[in-house]
């Protein structure tokens, strides 16, 4: 279509230049020209999103991808409005500078006026930009928020919690804020560890076989890696282990860190092996009735 507009103006414009008529020679001229710039400027509008969509199925074009679909779109239409614009007065012989100086104490006025949006809005384009994490990552904010990513908006980003609550943190705060993606690194395995004291005394060979064996028996712990065990320290009054599992689903944490605590305190008990607990021994020099 804008092919099609463009002959077809320039076709009027030399009518009009040959048929050297008395008066609106410039008018006709500046209106095809301008229908020519509009055409152009709605065919890229247009094709700005499909263009962008095809090409972020090519490997190549590493730096368009789903997420950065929108950063990009946004700017090539902000571009090409402005550009359409500047030519548009250049076409009716108006002078850009003076709009673009009024422009400039306008978007100064809108920038102090509305800085919280505006940082809220590049927020978002540096998110989109460096993407810190995509929809679908279990993330951990300094603040104790977690959850997963539902939605990366330009001006905040959703979570939804564990407990099924929607949680809005504005872009401005959780890019400053210190991320711990869960589901981020080489792999989107994830470590759990369950700490188990034991009493002294205990055979601790034992202790390592059994929990080793807990870990490789539960259905959805990993097998590679294996689980692993490993003795922390020498507690107060106990010798403290560490059974080390990984897990393919971050949302499946809590249920599975349950059902090994469950298994480890079954197997401690049918081996016989003690789990201390805090114990006071209370001597009593001389009771009140010796006196």
């Amino acid at each position: 279509r804008p092919v099609f507009t463009t002959i077809l103006f320039l076709g009027v414009i030399l009518a009009v230049r040959l048929g050297n008529l008395a008066i609106g020679i410039g008018f006709f001229i500046n209106l095809a020209a301008s229908a020519i710039i509009i055409s152009w400027m709605l065919a890229f509008l247009r094709l700005s999103t499909d263009v962008l969509t095809h090409l972020s199925n090519y490997p190549k074009a590493s730096l368009v991808e789903p997420r950065t679909i929108p950063l990009f779109d946004l700017i090539i239409k902000l571009v090409t409005i402005l550009l359409a614009s500047y030519s548009l007065l250049l076409v009716w012989g108006i002078n850009p500078v003076g709009w673009l100086a009024s422009a400039g104490i306008v978007g100064i006025a809108v920038g102090f006026a509305a800085k919280d949006t505006l940082a809220n809005l590049f927020s978002g384009l540096f998110i989109l930009a460096d993407s810190p994490y995509q929809i679908g990552d279990f993330i951990n904010l300094d603040s104790g928020e977690r959850g997963e990513i539902i939605a990366i908006g330009m001006r905040s980003t959703r979570l939804l919690t564990r407990s099924d609550v929607e949680i809005t943190v504005p872009n401005a705060v959780i890019a400053n804020a210190k991320i711990t993606n869960e589901s981020g690194g080489p792999t989107p395995k994830l470590r759990i560890g369950i700490p188990v004291g034991v009493a002294y005394g205990t055979n601790a060979d034992e202790v390592v076989a059994l929990l080793q064996a807990t870990g490789l028996a539960h259905a959805e712990t990993c097998s590679h890696p294996a689980p692993r065990v490993r003795m922390r320290a020498f507690g107060a009054s106990s010798l403290d282990f560490e059974l080390l599992c990984w897990i393919l689903d971050p949302r499946d944490r809590g249920r599975i860190r349950h059902e090994l605590l469950l298994a480890v305190y079954r197997a401690f008990g049918e081996k016989g092996i003690e789990i201390p607990y805090s114990k006071h021994d209370i001597y009593i020099k001389h009771s009140p009735d010796e006196e």
